[in-house]
């Protein structure tokens, strides 16, 4: 990433470059990026093409405005990260979506070092609704986050029931489960991946009639309060301090005025609408 784009991205997550690359400089970033930049998959429903290369992920999210799932979001974020000094590993993982682990590669997340020593930290702008910061990538530690309570536990490898059996890196013994408030969100491969490894499961989530992003629409973000904005087919959704607001958004103007002003989303046309409201998950 050269320093043009580099100082364009900051400025699309409303921050200024850090003086170092440690880890509230980490933390400050992920919460910017989790403000900024919805997870959202409106290109499929509008028929744009998704690529994973480095220029058309930057050329998205960086100067056309927009956001993306998975794939998308955690992909461009560990450009920035690395290109401000942070040490970065892509790793893969299986949502339990309805209780039972997806297939290989469903999600994206990442494994951070900065500069600083700490962590390691898992990074996570991609699953939607999850954690406001990064959270440290070691087993058996409640963590609390402005989101929830989480806990990264040894997804049976040898350790007790509740996964408390010490830290956890790049050459540890298996798989990593991330619960939220008790639920298990997605389990962890701890092995290295590189974007590429993603593209078929990308392309099958893009156009698959059983993926949920084929389903329905969804563009959501992280607000000031903690709270979520949310359009969902064709529902505005406000949650905030356990309350929960729905306005329907009757036309397609209406839904390009709600994008343009909740999301900076400016839209030529309004993505088509399935059915069934797609869920946020990675």
């Amino acid at each position: 990433m050269d320093e043009q784009t580099l100082a364009a991205y900051l400025v699309r997550i409303g921050t200024r470059r850090p003086g170092a690359a440690d880890a509230p400089a980490l933390r400050a970033l992920h919460r910017a990026h989790l403000l900024a930049v919805p997870f959202e998959n409106l290109a499929i429903h509008l028929s744009e093409p998704i690529s994973l290369g480095q220029d058309a992920l930057l050329d998205k999210i960086v100067t056309r405005r927009r956001g993306g799932f998975c794939y998308e979001l955690n992909g461009a974020f560990a450009l920035l990260l690395e290109a401000l000094g942070f040490q970065v590993r892509r790793v893969a993982a299986r949502v339990y979506g309805d209780g039972r682990l997806s297939p290989p590669f469903d999600h994206l997340a990442l494994v951070v070092r900065p500069a600083d020593g700490t962590g390691p930290w898992l990074v996570d702008v991609g699953f939607g609704s999850h954690s406001t910061y990064p959270l440290l990538f070691e087993t058996g530690l409640d963590q609390d986050d402005p989101a929830g309570r989480f806990l990264l536990a040894d997804a049976g490898n040898g350790a007790g029931a509740d996964g408390r059996d010490g830290a956890v890196d790049g050459a540890g013994r298996g798989d990593v489960d991330v619960f939220k408030d008790g639920r298990p969100q997605y389990r962890i491969e701890r092995r290295e991946r590189v974007l590429d490894d993603f593209g078929p499961t990308c392309w099958w989530q893009q156009t698959s009639p059983e993926s949920h992003f084929t389903t329905g629409t969804i563009c959501s973000r992280l607000t000031e309060d903690g709270g979520r904005i949310s359009i969902s087919g064709r529902t505005l959704i406000r949650t905030a301090d356990g309350t929960r607001t729905e306005t329907e958004l009757p036309s397609d103007g209406d839904a390009l005025a709600a994008y343009r002003d909740h999301f900076g989303i400016v839209l030529n046309e309004a993505p088509a609408v399935p059915a069934v409201p797609a869920v946020p998950l990675g």
